[in-house]
């Protein structure tokens, strides 16, 4: 039992199945709490737990599955270059979006933390929480944060605007596709972006655009920030 728990085909077999049982239930029943990877991954983390599964015999599966998500960003491009026409009618709202989206990421969250009593590390990690976790985790390794906390961080903000992201931009009086797919990449990048392709195809380009851009922006903003706030 112990070596079929610790082969990699125990990860990416119960990653699937988890998968595809919290697809098959958000399709059944729409309902937006039940957003197919939040439901995996707190289905997974209950199963782990409930049967003292270590996580390291999990992760032998889970990183073949990590590493297929560069395939996976690469192939936003596809949606990205379909409608290249109508997104560089828009690049300058998108540029300024953006950066507007950057900026009130990084103060807001920092900030609250900060107000909350939060140490230095913890506000630090926050820092990046709406960037990809690769970039984020850079970003938190070079100013001195937490990586374990940040990657956490960037998987539930991801996690949290797939599930409400649409919903609040509609509550709000946000219905330009554009709009809306640009708001959700920028602030729950893959994630968000995953959603916003179910939704609309336009809305998931603009959201892969998104993704990309802001890690770019928050990479550039953030040592501007760190100077001029000491």
């Amino acid at each position: 039992m112990n070596e079929l728990l610790s082969s990699p085909l125990f990860g990416i077999t119960l990653t699937l199945i988890a998968f595809r049982s919290a697809e098959w239930l958000y399709q059944r029943t729409r309902f937006i709490l039940f957003n197919p990877v939040a439901v995996a991954i707190i289905s997974i983390i209950l199963l782990l737990k409930s049967c003292d599964i270590p996580y390291a015999d999990y992760n032998n599966g889970g990183r073949m599955i990590l590493f297929l998500l560069g395939p996976a960003v690469v192939a936003l491009a596809v949606p990205l270059y379909q409608r290249r026409d109508q997104i560089l009618k828009r690049k300058l709202p998108i540029l300024l979006g953006i950066v507007a989206g950057a900026v009130s990421s990084i103060i807001s969250a920092a900030g609250i933390a900060w107000l909350l009593g939060g140490s230095h590390k913890v506000v630090l990690s926050l820092v990046p929480k709406s960037v990809t976790t690769p970039i984020a985790i850079g970003i938190t390794e070079k100013i001195g944060g937490i990586v374990s906390l940040t990657a956490a961080l960037v998987v539930l903000t991801g996690c949290l605007g797939a599930i409400c992201g649409p919903e609040f931009c509609r509550l709000i009086g946000v219905r330009s596709k554009a709009a809306m797919g640009l708001a959700v990449g920028t602030a729950a990048h893959g994630i968000g972006t995953a959603r916003m392709l179910g939704e609309d195809r336009f809305s998931g380009a603009i959201a892969g655009l998104a993704i990309g851009l802001n890690g770019l922006a928050t990479t550039l903003i953030v040592p501007f920030l760190w100077l001029f706030l000491g």
